[in-house]
């Protein structure tokens, strides 16, 4: 990593060269890598109801329950470059190869961004499947896909990687990061990187996690997980087909919005598609909408994106804002379709 603003430096280091580094007074922090993994929940055996079979070119559920069929004739994403930060892309995937334009691996003894997993093959479905007469559509169908490789092929990682990765989208103009994946806990230099990605312009949008079950929050409380729970970043929660939050998604005050996560049908690895359920999947339905909205307003900043996708949601729980659903569930109609600018809508998160 070579930004000048936030210089980060990841290393191998033994314990007397750390005890060195905290001395320097060169030196800000000194911090430990931690895990993350990917942010798919234990759903999978889910149907959607009424669900059409997939016989020949399909619009997912999830697709046209954020109404981006009805914003096509508006934009569909032709021109947004979107980084899926995650275990890969399977580029040779009928559904993706087309508007796939390439990526990188910092999975070590990974040397290409192929997917192994099939998490972020899903996750890039989502987003931006082609119109092409078979398998199914994304979002944003236009969209350009870049496959930022970060996890490995049982979807875990490092924060380090995801740091490089971000760094990485920084660098080759991103405009849209979609970050289906996290962690309880994660180095301050994350943050660092997330901001300095932010206030280059790019639009981040992250899973909130698949927390609640396990651990259930009391109201006003959180369980969102990073790099969701940052200020700088959208953080996404899961609904299912009746626009009810699920059971396992996180929530609390760093949720900014909500999207379709449950049963969630997208392309898989090595062709055709599966189904799928976690915040993991809401977070590609959010970052597809941005894609769309974006080639809408060709000439936008990411501040206002922002301020378009949240101030066109479609509102499911109290007006306004509440933790479960942030300000509602993103609506890719309303904001590509909208002709006055959007009013300022304040970030959550830390």
């Amino acid at each position: 990593m070579n930004q000048y603003e936030t210089p980060i430096v990841s290393a191998h280091l033994t314990d007397g060269e750390i005890d060195a580094l905290r001395k320097n007074s060169n030196i800000a922090m000194v911090e430990e890598d931690a895990p993350c993994y990917a942010l798919g929940g234990p759903f999978d055996h889910l149907t959607v109801e009424n669900q059409p079979s997939v016989q020949s070119e399909t619009i997912p559920a999830g697709v046209q329950q954020v109404n981006a069929p009805q914003a096509w004739n508006y934009s569909q994403g032709k021109g947004i470059r979107v980084a899926v930060v995650d275990t890969g892309i399977d580029f040779n995937h009928t559904d993706l190869h087309t508007n796939y334009v390439g990526g990188v691996s910092f999975v070590p003894g990974a040397l290409t961004p192929m997917d192994n997993h099939g998490h972020g093959t899903h996750c890039a479905g989502t987003i931006a499947a082609a119109i092409n007469g078979s398998g199914v559509v994304g979002v944003a169908p236009l969209a350009s896909l870049y496959a930022v490789k970060v996890l490995d092929q049982n979807g875990f990682g490092q924060f380090s990687w995801i740091i490089a990765g971000i760094d990485w989208c920084i660098q080759h103009s991103m405009h849209v990061v979609s970050m289906s994946l996290g962690g309880n806990i994660a180095p301050a230099a994350l943050e660092t990187i997330c901001n300095l990605a932010w206030s280059k312009g790019l639009l981040l949008v992250a899973a909130a996690g698949n927390s609640n079950l396990q651990n259930p929050v009391p109201p006003a409380a959180t369980n969102v997980i990073y790099p969701g729970k940052y200020k700088n970043v959208i953080a996404v929660s899961a609904i299912d087909s009746a626009n009810v939050i699920a059971p396992f998604s996180s929530r609390g005050p760093e949720v900014d919005m909500c999207a379709p996560g449950v049963s969630v049908l997208s392309d898989k690895l090595g062709g055709g598609t599966t189904v799928m359920s976690g915040t993991s999947m809401a977070c590609p339905h959010v970052a597809g909408v941005a894609a769309v909205a974006w080639g809408s307003h060709r000439f936008s900043n990411n501040e206002q994106i922002w301020n378009l996708l949240a101030s066109t949601v479609d509102h499911l729980g109290v007006p306004g804002w509440d933790l479960m659903y942030g300000y509602g569930r993103v609506n890719a109609k309303t904001a590509a379709a909208a002709m006055v600018p959007p009013p300022v809508v304040p970030k959550r998160g830390v």
